[in-house]
């Protein structure tokens, strides 16, 4: 592993540590902003920003192979019929669900 750079900060008796002037400067961080841990298996530990409204490229991924099912099968697209009623029903619980409801600007 090619090390760019190395920071070392302390932790508290509270297990709180202050986030280095080179590594807030490399991540862009500013007061307030939200940070994410990632370990690995061989126990490395990646911090990255947490950048709200970036896309989730898990969900971009997953969209993505829905899209592509889609346009390979159209064959097996179906309206939601009772028995496909029933299931969501089963799956959502006492959640209420309003398929005729328009999305909210957050949601389109």
């Amino acid at each position: 592993m090619t090390v760019i750079a190395e920071e070392r900060s302390k932790l508290t008796d509270r297990y709180q540590t202050t986030v280095p002037r080179g590594v807030r400067n490399q991540l862009r961080l500013g007061k307030g902003d939200e940070i994410v841990y990632r370990t690995d298996a061989e126990g490395r530990v990646y911090i990255e920003p947490l950048r709200r409204g970036e896309a989730d490229p898990a969900l971009g991924a997953f969209l993505d192979l829905i899209e592509a099912d889609i346009k390979a099968h159209p064959d097996r697209l179906r309206a939601l019929d009772g028995a496909l009623q029933a299931r969501m029903a089963d799956l959502v619980g006492d959640l209420e669900v309003d398929l005729e409801a328009p999305l909210s600007d957050a949601d389109e």
